[in-house]
């Protein structure tokens, strides 16, 4: 018997975890599916290129054939291990715009406007880099920027602001236009995860009890009311029982799918499925959305590039330059460079985000298998997505089998509005590119190819090499529409018991990646949970 458990100890649940066990009345349990995070190339930054393949640490759901990317199945990387996606994602901390929030709190959710989500983005914060009223100092997550700028990145943010693009060192104030080197998620040249921040400064505590390569198979419900959950571990089918809440913290796939396998979720489709129907929610499961991110790929005609540094001796000397000093190529992060931009000059607000890295990937390898391998050339990716797609996807159960991965159908594209979006971040991609600054650097063109020059040849471009940059959300979504799952304080709709904490509940994707607005939701439902009154909202000049 424990007060609360915890399902899923990703970027939402070692937060919780933290959080609730610090008062020692409360008796908290988590289970993961994954392992513990001992796997070296967690935390060694750059090791993502290798957890991102790795099934040991990675559920690498595929997709169903998707119509509006010539049919093809995408693999979609979830950490599964001890913080969870923090675990394997790219290290990038972005919290979005000011008005993402304040759309959320229109959508009739109170207390999430950008004001009220703010002060918790600051609790979490260790920020090294930004200080004062916006920032916090001394929170558990380390941010920091990237130790060793590259002379082709450096000639970048000078291109951006050529092209018209603001120069902005911090782009997590509210409003985001600009361009400038991201902040990290890293400390001395070593991950930040969830769990290093949360999780790992309250294993110590008697009352915190962390069960790894445990599968929740369902969630148990007396009546209408969660109290406990059935779960594997090896060949043991085990009980725990919750007598104040359960938490599913699973993300954007294995929460909707963990619900309806409990019985929560479309009644049509759970009887389809032989399971008994405990709350008719129809909106489990839809209002999936995710980034579709496609690369632009250029040589660049210096032997200065991430390509050059990861071959026969250089590397060899970046090995030593990372045991001695935490520092190149091994300390780098997905994408050195970010770029927020407006493709059309009504906007309000950026609708593209650029994620620009001195070097390139074979195309082929990653868009088939999702293996990052570096080309032997000397080059750059230019990598835009749209901010706020319009077209919205699926995750469903295909059985009512636990182990069978659910059918998700993302739908890339299917809107308009996302695919002109697309075509408007390849010309804008270029027309950074081809500003003086770059001129010393700048090779052919690889991706599009400048063959490509309409806008039918783009958008072809874009379904063909398009894919995820892992930001599914919406799945759970919060509000109080008939297609809402959970309500403002994450309590899922029709049962007792039960909240959903995770990524899955964000009504609309923020701008940006989604590790640090997910860190968010857990400190301030955590709060919630806690019977703490809500931090103060901070008034700013972004709203």
């Amino acid at each position: 018997m424990y007060d609360y458990i915890i399902i899923g100890a990703g970027s939402a649940g070692c937060v919780l975890a933290n959080r609730l066990s610090e008062d020692p009345k409360n008796k908290v349990l988590v289970l993961e599916a994954g392992p513990k995070d001992s796997n070296m190339w967690i935390h060694v930054p750059v090791g993502y290129a290798r957890t991102l393949v790795d099934p040991k640490v990675n559920w690498l759901f595929p997709t169903e054939p998707d119509p509006g990317t010539h049919d093809r199945v995408h693999v979609w990387p979830r950490g599964k291990v001890l913080g969870g996606s923090s675990s394997i994602n790219g290290l990038l901390y972005i919290r979005g715009q000011a008005s993402d929030y304040d759309g959320w709190r229109q959508l009739g959710n109170e207390g999430w406007g950008w004001d009220d989500v703010l002060p918790y983005f600051i609790r979490s914060e260790g920020n090294q880099v930004h200080k004062g009223a916006l920032h916090g100092t001394d929170g558990p997550l380390t941010i920091t920027n990237p130790t060793e700028p590259n002379p082709v990145s450096d000639a970048m943010i000078e291109a951006g602001v050529e092209a018209g693009i603001p120069r902005k060192a911090d782009v997590n104030e509210g409003e985001q236009e600009g361009i400038g080197y991201y902040q990290l998620t890293i400390e001395n040249g070593l991950r930040v995860s969830a769990a290093k921040a949360y999780l790992k400064p309250a294993l110590g505590r008697p009352n915190l009890h962390v069960v790894t390569e445990a599968l929740v198979h369902k969630i148990l419900f007396e009546d209408k009311r969660a109290v406990g959950v059935l779960y594997a571990q090896g060949d043991e089918v085990l009980e725990a029982r919750a007598g104040k809440e359960v938490i599913l913290s699973g993300g954007s796939v294995n929460s909707p799918q963990l619900l309806e396998l409990s019985g929560v979720g479309k009644a049509d489709h759970l009887k389809a499925n032989g399971i008994e129907v405990i709350s008719d929610l129809p909106g489990v499961g839809e209002n999936l959305q995710d980034h579709y991110v496609i690369s632009m790929q250029h040589k660049i005609t210096q032997n200065i590039t991430v390509n050059d540094q990861a071959q026969g001796l250089n590397f060899l000397k970046e090995v030593a330059k990372y045991v001695f000093m935490r520092k190149g190529l091994l300390s780098l992060s997905a994408a050195h460079v970010q770029a927020f931009v407006k493709t059309r000059p009504e906007l309000s607000s950026p609708d593209v985000q650029f994620h620009i890295l001195p070097a390139t990937m074979n195309v082929e390898k990653f868009k088939t298998q999702q293996i990052m391998e570096l080309d032997s050339f000397a080059g750059l990716t230019t990598a835009p997505c749209q901010l706020r797609p319009e077209s919205r996807g699926s995750i469903h159960i295909k059985s009512a089998t636990p182990t069978e991965y659910p059918a998700i159908r993302p739908n890339y594209l299917s809107d308009p509005l996302d695919q002109e979006t697309a075509i408007a971040g390849l010309r804008f991609g270029r027309k950074i590119v081809e500003q003086p600054a770059m001129a010393q650097y700048l090779g052919a063109e690889i991706m599009p190819g400048e063959e490509l020059q309409s806008d039918d040849e783009l958008l072809d471009f874009a379904r063909e090499a398009g894919s995820t940059i892992y930001h599914p959300v919406g799945t759970c979504k919060m509000g109080s529409d008939p297609m809402a799952v959970v309500d403002s304080q994450c309590r899922v709709k029709g049962v007792e018991g039960l909240r959903v904490i995770d990524a899955s509940i964000m009504p609309k994707l923020i701008s940006g990646n989604t590790n640090a607005p997910t860190i968010m939701i857990a400190e301030k439902i955590a709060d919630v949970l806690l019977g703490k009154p809500a931090l103060k909202a901070i008034a700013t000049a972004a709203e």
